[in-house]
């Protein structure tokens, strides 16, 4: 996983650039006001630090849909440019009108590198350390705060500090994230596959994972490009055949699947189980919490510690769905579809319209000792898997691939009466995780379709999302009546973004969600940006916890404490990126918000109960940076994660525009309704207003944000879906 990390590393830079900017132009406004004479013109000073703010918001406008369309790579790219240039225009800035237009400029890159680096990382990054990779934006930007503060800090101690040479000096790590950006960081595989690119994405994929055998993951990829569409949640018990169909005639039973392993005589049947899955129990926190995130919260309970279907019960397990190993397996699904009229990618295949051309790459398969004299099947067909579900020697059976997370991606044919009386037949997708079973269900009954089995020895149980695959959508089908023939992925890319598809329950249940608790972090951010300090440096105590013998100016203490705050903060960052992956972060953020609460409460009190001062500072400072470590703990990093994650691909650059928007725009209305609050209620009023929205925010997290930690991007957007669909079943009852 070394080259996911080394990626997300290099992504992050964006980050550093927006932290080094924040920081430096609370320093350098100081002496921008001395040179062009503000200090009478209060509307411009705030406009020369909110310029920013304002081009970070009119970009991110636009920039979900350019990276749908340009790709996340070129749009990182023209980021790093922007920063290139804004940092050389500031470096010059004659008079404040150049300035603003350089700040506007550096606005622009600010609002590519924020809203699209917690995409980038979140669509390369293994599902097992996701977490901890999309920390790492948070982590950067304090990098880059606290090297600007003490850069600022030092001019700030010259004779004639120059507020040209601290801004523009940003174009010098803006050019090295320019050349990273051109020469080591790869295009998103799932945006290739998005385009139908497919070649290039398993390359990617093969340099991100360091292995040859992507296949399971590139399958996982095509079938995140389905939007909507009627998921359910099933449960499934798996054991060797032998334990679960002793005696009996195994093709009598249209529900259960046979697979086979790697082993000569050496297969396992999957069958479902009747009744409520124990996943599914999503009303039992109460009814205050939403569906979807007990749902969410079912799944992590039940899943061992392992989450692995490769389970220590029998090794052999996990071979029976993985395509893994030597063993030979036919790869001409990698293989594009010809070139379709306006793409500019030449297709990699050679034979035309050969059925090789359309093979599809969720029925390529391990070649077991059962399968090796058989014919295989017509390419792109599905023939061979209409005999219900089961399939017993037949080529083309539902195969499983391991695609991350301890998750595995199936697939079966499915028949059903349709209304006319015709079966109707679909290819269904299956998401499996094994479950933990206790101790003490050993011995017990399973109740299955028709007969009671004991759920002892070599059997796991397994929750399994099914759904319409992504290459057999109904709609595509329409288009290609031929048979039970699957779509090949370019075909199902070449659907593209339809505004329609926001209006799916799962896509609109995880824009609830992301939308609300970027307002919540960025209200709550505003302490954290604009009055950090504001308790003992407007105040004049900051003197007071500072050594005498520093004999500090003003501004040069306030950018001292600044940095010391920062600097503080980069080991709490340090525990979340740990946490984020093991806790979870649900988990992180129910329990950092009450600490924020206890600290502004505190703050609260300091500013109402008189004390002395060095007490008063004291305290301050203490609660303020205490405020600080557990903000980048929880609501620092995590609200943008959650958004880079619960969107499908296909609208997900679109979706996280709209929070970033959301973001952007509170922070334009935090910034300038501050000076109003601290006017009318002062400061103990805002910080009780701020402890108020936390308390909100604690229980909005409680009631409506869900676990998403070692999940796969696909998987989650489907447990959206059930979760959406079980939230409409609640409230219709």
């Amino acid at each position: 996983m070394g080259g996911a990390a080394l990626v997300a590393i290099a992504a992050a830079i964006g980050n550093l650039l927006q932290g080094w900017d924040n920081a430096t132009i609370a320093g350098a406004v100081l002496y921008i006001k001395r040179e062009f004479h503000l200090e009478t013109e209060p509307t411009i000073e705030g406009l020369i630090v909110a310029m920013s703010l304002i081009g970070a918001t009119c970009i991110t406008t636009c920039s979900g849909a350019i990276a749908d369309w340009l790709g996340r790579r070129p749009m990182l790219i023209i980021s790093s440019v922007l920063y290139f240039i804004g940092g050389l225009v500031m470096l010059w800035s004659p008079n404040v009108y150049v300035l603003l237009l350089a700040r506007l400029l550096d606005g622009f890159g600010i609002g590519l590198a924020v809203t699209l680096v917690p995409i980038y990382i979140s669509e390369t990054a293994p599902p097992e350390i996701r977490g901890l990779l999309n920390t790492l934006p948070q982590f950067t930007g304090c990098v880059g705060m606290f090297l600007a503060y003490c850069m600022v800090f030092g001019m700030s101690l010259m004779t004639a500090p120059s507020w040209r040479l601290m801004l523009g000096v940003l174009f010098i790590p803006s050019l090295i994230y320019f050349v990273l950006t051109i020469f080591y960081l790869p295009e998103s595989p799932r945006w290739l596959v998005s385009k139908g690119r497919m070649l290039e994405a398993k390359k990617v994929l093969q340099s991100l994972r360091g292995r040859e055998d992507v296949a399971g993951e590139m399958a996982l990829l095509v079938e995140g490009l389905g939007v909507g569409g009627e998921t359910s949640l099933e449960e499934y018990i798996i054991g060797p055949a032998n334990d679960l169909a002793a005696d009996q005639d195994i093709s009598a039973d249209k529900d259960q699947i046979k697979l086979y392993g790697p082993e000569e005589g050496l297969s396992w049947i999957a069958r479902p189980v009747t009744g409520q899955s124990i996943v599914g129990l999503g009303s039992r926190h109460g009814s205050m919490v939403d569906p979807l995130v007990t749902l969410f919260g079912s799944v992590h309970e039940k899943l061992p510690d392992q989450g692995s279907m490769r389970s220590t019960l029998f090794p052999h397990f996990g071979s029976m769905f993985s395509v893994g190993g030597n063993q030979p397996r036919n790869e001409e699904w990698d293989e594009e579809s010809l070139v379709r009229e306006g793409d500019e990618y030449p297709s990699d295949a050679a034979g035309g319209d050969s059925d090789d051309n359309l093979q599809s790459p969720l029925i390529s398969r391990q070649t077991t000792s059962i399968e090796k004299d058989m014919v295989p099947p017509a390419h792109g067909t599905l023939s061979s898997m209409r005999h219900g579900s089961q399939v017993q020697g037949n080529a083309g059976e539902p195969v499983g691939m391991g695609i991350g997370g301890g998750w595995q991606l199936a697939w079966k044919w499915s028949e059903k009466e349709g209304r006319d009386g015709k079966k109707e037949g679909g290819f269904k997708r299956i998401y499996l995780h094994q479950e933990g079973v206790p101790a003490s269900h050993r011995g017990s009954l399973v109740s299955m379709h028709g007969e009671d089995v004991p759920v002892g020895g070599e059997v796991v149980q397994a929750a399994a999302l099914v759904s319409q695959a992504a290459l057999c959508s109904k709609e595509l089908l329409d288009q290609n009546p031929i048979g039970p023939a699957m779509i090949h992925p370019s075909e199902t890319a070449a659907k593209g973004f339809s505004w329609k598809d926001l209006a799916e329950p799962g896509v609109k249940r995880a824009l609830m969600v992301g939308v609300g608790i970027q307002i919540l972090q960025q209200v709550t951010y505003g302490i954290t940006d604009r009055t950090a300090i504001f308790c003992v440096v407007i105040h004049g105590k900051l003197k007071t916890v500072l050594p005498s013998w520093l004999d500090l100016c003003s501004a040069s203490a306030s950018l001292l404490i600044s940095g010391i705050t920062t600097l503080l903060m980069l080991p709490s960052i340090a525990v979340a990126m740990r946490l984020m992956d093991i806790s979870g972060r649900r988990t992180l953020l129910l329990s950092t918000i009450p600490i924020l609460i206890t600290s502004l409460v505190v703050l609260v009190l300091s500013s109402v109960i008189k004390m002395g001062s060095v007490v008063h500072a004291s305290i301050s400072t203490v609660s303020v940076v205490l405020y600080f470590c557990c903000f980048v703990m929880g609501f620092g990093p995590i609200p943008n994660i959650l958004c880079s994650e619960i969107f499908p691909t296909r609208v997900r650059g679109i979706c996280i525009a709209i929070c970033a928007l959301v973001f952007w725009i509170g922070d334009i209305i935090v910034t300038y309704s501050l000076p109003v609050l601290l006017n009318s209620v002062g400061l103990a009023g805002v910080f009780g207003m701020y402890a108020v929205v936390c308390v909100i925010s604690w229980i909005f997290v409680f009631i409506k944000v869900p676990e998403t930690k070692g999940m796969p991007l696909e998987v989650i957007t489907e447990f959206f879906a059930v979760g959406a669909s079980q939230a409409d079943a609640a409230k219709n009852n």
